[in-house]
């Protein structure tokens, strides 16, 4: 595969790039022209130990030597601009080159994992599994895509020019691209963001899951009207009802959103419905399938819908497959039950939303109600809980003080509405964000009661806690036992079939405890999770929150989710994906079928092939709790120096992040006028200023001194076994191989000689050089990913494009440090440069 990769990707960006200098604008003529000599200035400049300062100005002062301060800076806005062409560009040989450089038949794929069963007689096994199993990618409303709608198809029509060799074509596109904007001219709203993400559901998720189950069914000889798990493969959704730390989110958009969901699966419907008709011509049906086209064009697009349930239209669906049994012999059809599958799958609702708001929100609304009926909310937990499932009644929203506290008793009111209209679906679960105790759950379960529940037997929703920091991770298996054992709870959880959904949150697991403490404690919380489960009769199902990076539990996914063993319950997959993640790895039919298989076949491998390596044994789990223990105290330690909060606030570009028109979330949680505080920073800004650096500290901190520790200990040779042995534990090394690969310390080295930030700066770089040396050490390998060197060249290539900006960004940086004063000027080119910096990541936060 690598060769494959260096002749479809490397060395086409190579030849494409030099279309660039043909462009006819003498803007990006001169710019092109520039432009690699900065790139070999900045290698040049970093090798013989420069700062961004220096290379910069010696640049100038040898190409351009009588220009003023502001054709040297409109020169550097340019480059800016080139370069995140160049990414643009790369990303499409990239994608273009997909099926070249994965094996869409080999390891993880679903032809792959069926042969497997076939060769081991474990097909009865993988059906049965199947029909319980289920993997569920949710979309999230967290931005970390740059790029604006027409940039999005420019891309596209970008790599399929480029699958072709279509020279002339490929030219007038990146002539079109060296004329459009990259920047938002205004920040997204919510409702925004969910039609950005509605597109992949109609243009990808919608034919991709379809040809998943197609040919995995007819690989297993399952005819497609036999299959009874609709639900092997669902897409969740976040926009327009994660409310964490969003003040922009209102009752209105979730309405608006879940209306749009349904009206644009009707859409593909209705589509759909007409290719049938062109093969299904015959009496008996075909007038059916008119009056079923009619039906859902009535439903669009005008007053009286016909169709106003799924059910409804299955049952039409149905009456057309039976006329086609009796009359024709069955003739095409395969081509009616795979359209009938889509409407099992996708129902009404599309995707399914989630709510979400901090349990510190719903506290203030408690505290409110209470206040409206003239008690005070007192005593120890259980007293106040007690007190809060008394409740019977919510006062009238109009009497409430504060409007947000209105805002959510408005939001928990229309979930029955909006259940009503497109089924319960589209919005059967409340998640709350930083649960810490029994009474955050509690809260919420009665006000959905009071709200939701109102003159109903049962409650049509689940209630899921989303634990996060190290702390909550470890208490999360006794308040979940308490749970079990509530009475009013216990009644809820038998009329959900008895089934748990609990969410774990590794972004801010790994911002509270550093990478591998916050891995290894999510992995413990679901074992001990599983446990109390599993012994009070509930089925848990764990919801991981996943971002791009290996800093917020991204990276390679498929390897954990192959290595979790008996311990961990295995009825579903469930994770979010987001911003660059969501275009990189779903954002192509192949690349969205290749992950969703892999992801698939990750879960049915673990379960039936629970092998040593997945289940560790007594002494490698204390051999990961000692490592994982003293990389926390390693990263505690740095987490409480004085100047971490600083550096992050002063010298990051952390405040840039609240800056951009890439998303509607405000930075922090909190009140804007307060100061900046560690524990109200959102993961996203967090991690991604570490990625801006190229510093990667949430990926890696700690490992070094943690390895460094127990090999003096005499343990080196144990955990070189363990490597060996322990998929989960390579998978958990491998990704914190990649961070490092993605640093570059000589880019702020400058800052050793910062009077405020030196030491600090020198704390940084003495672990990425540890954790370098020890992970080559436990891994045998000569270099980082010396194991995955197609994703090692990948990223190589992509630093050494977007080289130029993290200089330009470090000179801005530098500048407003020495001088203390921040221009315009220079506030501009740090945001800029964050733009192609990010894009080229694909996965920066």
């Amino acid at each position: 595969m690598y060769k494959t990769y260096d002749t479809q990707v490397a060395k086409r960006f190579t030849i494409y790039n030099s279309l660039f200098l043909d462009l006819p604008f003498n803007d990006i003529y001169r710019t092109g022209t520039l432009l690699p000599i900065l790139g070999t200035a900045c290698q040049d400049g970093f090798q013989k130990g420069l700062t961004p300062k220096e290379i910069i100005a010696g640049f100038f002062d040898e190409l351009m030597p009588d220009s003023t301060p502001e054709q040297q800076s409109d020169l550097l806005f340019q480059m800016i601009q080139y370069v995140e062409r160049q990414v643009v560009l790369f990303d499409s040989i990239e994608d273009a080159a997909y099926e070249k450089i994965h094996d869409l038949k080999g390891k993880g794929t679903i032809k792959a994992l069926v042969d497997r069963t076939d060769n081991d007689n474990k097909r009865e096994e993988l059906v049965e599994k199947l029909k319980t199993f289920s993997v569920r990618l949710t979309l999230t409303a967290h931005p970390t895509q740059f790029y604006p709608g027409n940039v999005l198809a420019i891309i596209t029509d970008l790599e399929n020019a480029i699958r072709t060799d279509d020279i002339g074509k490929i030219n007038s596109l990146l002539q079109q691209l060296g004329k459009t904007g990259f920047t938002k001219r205004e920040k997204p709203t919510p409702y925004d963001e969910a039609v950005s993400l509605i597109w992949f559901l109609e243009n990808i998720f919608y034919e991709s899951i379809s040809d998943i189950m197609v040919r995995l069914l007819g690989s297993l000889d399952i005819p497609l009207h036999d299959w009874e798990n609709p639900g092997l493969l669902k897409v969740g959704f976040w926009p327009g009802g994660d409310r964490d730390g969003n003040p922009f989110v209102t009752h209105t958009i979730t309405k608006q959103v879940a209306a749009r969901l349904k009206k644009w699966v009707l859409k593909c419907y209705y589509k759909d419905v007409r290719k049938v008709r062109r093969r299904l011509t015959f009496k008996h049906v075909e007038e059916i399938l008119i009056n079923i086209e009619r039906g859902l064009y009535s439903t669009l697009f005008e007053n009286d819908p016909v169709y106003k349930t799924k059910e409804q239209l299955l049952s039409d669906l149905l009456s057309a497959r039976e006329g086609l049994i009796k009359h024709h012999e069955g003739l095409f059809l395969e081509v009616l039950d795979q359209f009938i599958l889509k409407v099992k799958i996708f129902g009404f609702h599309f995707a399914c939303m989630d709510m979400r708001q901090d349990s510190r929100k719903h506290d203030t609304l408690i505290e409110e109600i209470f206040q409206l009926h003239g008690k005070e909310l007192k005593g120890t937990e259980d007293e106040q809980i007690a007190q809060i499932m008394e409740l019977t009644s919510l006062p009238e929203i109009a009497s409430f003080q504060d409007p947000f506290n209105q805002e959510m008793l408005e939001s928990m009111g229309v979930i029955d509405s909006i259940q009503q209209e497109s089924g319960e679906e589209i919005m059967n679960r409340y998640i709350i964000s930083n649960c810490q105790s029994r009474k955050h759950l509690l809260e919420v379960f009665k006000l959905n009661q009071l709200c939701l529940g109102k003159d109903k037997e049962n409650m049509p929703l689940d209630i899921v806690p989303l634990f996060e920091t190290i702390d909550d991770l470890a208490e999360a298996p006794e308040i979940m036992t308490s749970l079990y054992n509530m009475p009013e709870y216990k009644k809820h959880l038998e009329f959900r079939g008895n089934k748990q959904t609990i969410m774990l949150g590794f972004s801010d697991g790994t911002k509270d405890g550093g990478y591998l403490q916050a891995n290894w404690s999510i992995l413990r919380a679901k074992e001990e999770m599983t446990r109390v489960s599993r012994e009070n009769g509930i089925e848990v199902v764990f919801f991981d929150g996943r971002g791009g990076p290996p800093a917020r539990g991204g990276g390679n996914m498929h390897n954990f989710y192959a290595s979790l063993g008996e311990k961990v319950e295995n009825s579903e997959i469930q994770v979010t994906i987001q911003g660059q993640t969501i275009s990189a790895n779903y954002g192509k039919q192949a690349s969205c079928t290749y992950n969703f298989e892999q992801l698939l076949s990750a879960g049915l491998e673990n379960h039936l092939y629970a092998g040593a390596d997945k289940n560790l044994n007594t002494e490698q789990r204390a051999l990961i709790d000692e490592l994982a223990g003293e990389a926390y105290e390693s990263y505690k330690k740095f987490k409480s120096h004085p100047k971490f909060v600083p550096y992050l606030e002063h010298v990051t570009p952390l405040k840039y992040f609240g800056m951009t028109n890439i998303g509607s979330r405000p930075l922090k949680r909190g009140k804007g006028g307060e100061g900046l505080r560690f524990e109200d920073l959102r993961a996203i800004p967090f991690v991604g200023s570490w990625a801006q650096m190229k510093q990667n500290i949430p990926g890696f901190y700690g490992v070094g001194a943690a390895i460094d520790v127990l090999e003096k200990k005499g343990k080196l040779g144990e955990l070189k076994a363990l490597y060996n042995n322990s998929l989960f534990f390579r998978a958990l090394l491998g990704n914190s191989m990649q961070s490092l690969t993605k640093c570059f310390y000589p880019a702020t080295a400058y800052l050793k000689n910062d009077e405020n930030y030196g030491e600090f700066w020198e704390i940084m770089y003495d672990e990425y050089l540890r954790s370098i040396e020890k992970l080559k050490e436990v891994s045998s390998m000569d270099e980082l990913m010396g194991d995955n060197k197609v994703i090692k060249k990948s990223i190589e290539i992509r630093e050494r494009i977007v080289l130029p900006l993290i200089t330009v960004q470090q000179f801005a940086i530098q500048q407003i440090l020495e001088t203390g004063k921040t221009t315009e000027v220079l506030q501009r080119l740090i945001l800029r440069s964050m733009f192609g910096i990010i894009n080229a990541a694909r996965n920066a936060a």
